[in-house]
């Protein structure tokens, strides 16, 4: 379904993440959950792409299976790094003939190893990729007449390779300008953060629906990988003596983390969010628990 579609569908969209599994076995592992993704009734699931394009094959080998083979709609990312536009294009014509009609366009990071490094890429920005797509689009490239339905990702807390904020929002707005039609946020814990930036996209003159993304903590392991991941995160006092109280229980670092999350989709709710998108590691139990705690079973009783 374009997006267009889901967002007037859905009055508050509910989403979750997933990444293309490395092996037989992560494969087997993510499949074992996805009946439990799919009775929580999502309004679309996203697939991530790896740094460099190193998961490009899986990312569109689950994309595909998934919409084969489940109720999900799968929306694939796509990157900058690395990337031609022949290269592009040629996973455009794949995504349009498998019927996928949204895309997540983003920059990406590099490889860690290095492997994209020298490599020349046609696409400096996310919006270079934006507007890429937007001209498959308009060349009547898709299926769909309006071409694929594109978002964009957000940075609450900032963008670390951009210390002025103001430039920041420069940024997020030339890529609404070109052509985005929503906006998914990194991982964030502090809701303040959220809401002020939400305002200075008004201000800006952002308009499209911007989506929070929620990551429960699920393990003090997890806490420092988070920390690496979305580099720039902050990870409220309040929140950091819960868990240091847990003195290394990690089920109850686990609660702590589920009950931290549960209070942030509260209070988003409580202030009107177009949407709440889970980063879920492929597991479903802690995105479960938090629908629990919410007090519902399914994607559907949160929407209004």
């Amino acid at each position: 379904m374009h997006v267009a579609d889901i967002f007037a569908r859905d009055g508050l969209t509910t989403s979750f993440e997933f990444f293309p599994p490395r092996n037989p076995q992560g494969w087997e592992a993510l499949y074992s959950t996805i009946s439990d993704f799919e009775a929580l009734s999502p309004s679309f699931v996203s697939v991530t792409y790896g740094a460099g394009g190193s998961t490009r094959d899986q990312t569109h080998e689950l994309v595909v299976r998934l919409r084969r083979t489940t109720r999900l709609d799968p929306i694939p990312h796509l990157t900058c790094v690395g990337h031609t536009t022949a290269d592009i294009e040629s996973l455009l014509e794949r995504y349009a003939a498998e019927g996928v009609t949204n895309i997540l366009a983003l920059r990406g990071d590099r490889p860690r190893d290095g492997s994209a490094d020298g490599v020349r890429g046609d696409f400096p920005h996310a919006s270079d990729l934006v507007r890429c797509i937007r001209r498959f689009n308009d060349a009547g490239r898709h299926p769909d007449p309006r071409g694929f339905g594109i978002g964009v990702a957000g940075f609450p807390e900032g963008h670390p390779e951009t210390p002025n904020t103001l430039r920041q929002m420069d940024h997020l707005k030339a890529k609404v300008d070109a052509g985005a039609d929503w906006i998914c946020t990194q991982l964030f814990f502090d809701n303040r953060a959220f809401f002020d930036w939400r305002d200075r996209c008004e201000i800006s003159g952002i308009k499209v629906p911007i989506l929070a993304g929620i990551m429960p903590i699920t393990s003090s392991a997890g806490l420092l990988r988070m920390a690496d991941l979305a580099a720039g995160t902050r990870f409220p006092a309040s929140l950091l003596r819960s868990i240091n109280r847990c003195a290394g229980d990690e089920e109850a670092v686990a609660r702590v983390g589920v009950h931290w999350a549960t209070e942030q989709c509260r209070d988003l709710l409580d202030h009107g969010v177009r949407g709440l998108h889970f980063y879920t590691l492929n597991r479903s139990s802690a995105t479960r628990r938090i629908y629990e705690a919410l007090g519902v079973r399914t994607s559907a009783q949160l929407r209004p």
